[in-house]
């Protein structure tokens, strides 16, 4: 076996697990079937249940300090004490190539791509249109050019197309430093695609950043695979995990790219036990990681009502009988303060 499984013969990339494939275009013929035609979805709430807050950006001030504010969907700001990171970037109005009903974004941004503060670096997980929006990366571009973007394996060649000038590219377990930063790239069981002909032709992943005694966590987008407490164990301990919660049903469809709440939380729990200093060398004694629920409530994407992630996650948390404080649960636009 090659010692990289995840390196697909002949170029591009695969999940490594045993059944991680994504469907095919036939399962995607019998999903358009199922909800149109057979068992519709059911009905989502009014979209005004969805409150917006205004960030309160500047307040990771002292050593130590991890301020998270969710802006929607995958992306998030993370400033620690002297650096600041931007997750997924997505301030679009579509989660789609074109104009689509469907894929309109449902909460607006709470902040423009200008009110953005200075960033050191970007992390993107993979190429999906939801997760790599053109128009935002381009004006993210022109505005931050000396932003490093970190990104798996395959991804400069199309940022490079749009603008960023300052791209590292990382395969699954490597690492860069940034800004004084270590920021690494784990592995995830998901897929790529920009169109019909590229298909897992770039790597996929989740981010790590370490900075200043905090170490935080970007999942990105994957389903549930065995390889949660390996990436607690060398990457951890995490004091934050952005932990993708939402667009999973129908479950025979989802399950192979997305996990559902209550794996979530199991994926979660074994990150937090698998959190032994490993690699690093840091102290086994840290408290539960927060976790901070992404991944919903912005786009409709799948076919569980908007608002149900969150509540299923919560129901999750509580029976696994971790401490209800370490779940933030964020509005759109809200900012928590992590700090000791």
């Amino acid at each position: 076996m090659t010692s990289h499984p995840h390196h697909r013969a002949g170029g591009g990339y695969q999940n490594p697990w045993p059944g991680s494939n994504p469907r095919g275009f036939s399962h995607l013929v019998r999903w358009f079937v199922e909800r149109n035609f057979i068992r519709r979805p059911p009905p989502d709430p009014d979209r005004s249940i969805f409150a917006v807050e205004r960030p309160a950006l500047g307040q990771a001030v002292r050593p130590g300090d991890l301020a998270v504010t969710w802006i929607g969907h995958s992306t998030a700001l993370l400033e620690f004490a002297g650096l600041t990171v931007i997750t997924d970037p997505v301030f679009g109005e579509y989660a789609s190539p074109i104009p689509t009903a469907s894929l309109r974004r449902w909460v607006d941004p709470p902040l423009p791509v200008a009110g953005l503060p200075r960033l050191d670096a970007v992390l993107l997980s993979h190429n999906h249109y939801d997760h790599l929006d053109a128009p935002t990366v381009r004006e993210l571009a022109a505005r931050q050019p000396e932003a490093v973007w970190c990104t798996p394996l395959g991804n400069a060649g199309l940022l490079q197309r749009l603008g960023v000038k300052r791209v590292r590219e990382l395969d699954w377990w490597e690492e860069c430093v940034i800004a004084g930063a270590v920021i690494g790239c784990v592995p995830a069981q998901h897929f790529s695609a920009r169109g019909l002909h590229d298909r897992s032709r770039a790597l996929w992943g989740g981010m790590t950043v370490r900075f200043g005694g905090r170490s935080a966590y970007f999942v990105g987008d994957t389903a549930y695979h065995p390889d949660f407490a390996i990436i607690g164990r060398r990457a951890g301990p995490f004091d934050l995990v952005l932990m993708p919660v939402g667009a999973y049903e129908p479950r025979w469809f989802m399950h192979v790219v997305h996990l559902n709440p209550e794996e979530a939380v199991r994926a979660f729990g074994e990150l937090a036990g698998g959190s032994d200093g490993g690699e690093t060398g840091a102290p086994a004694t840290r408290p539960t990681p927060v976790m901070v629920p992404i991944h919903w409530g912005t786009f409709k994407l799948t076919d569980e009502p908007m608002d149900e992630p969150p509540r299923r996650t919560g129901a999750a948390w509580r029976a696994a009988g971790f401490d209800p404080g370490r779940l933030w649960t964020l509005r759109h636009g809200e900012t928590r303060l992590l700090r000791d």
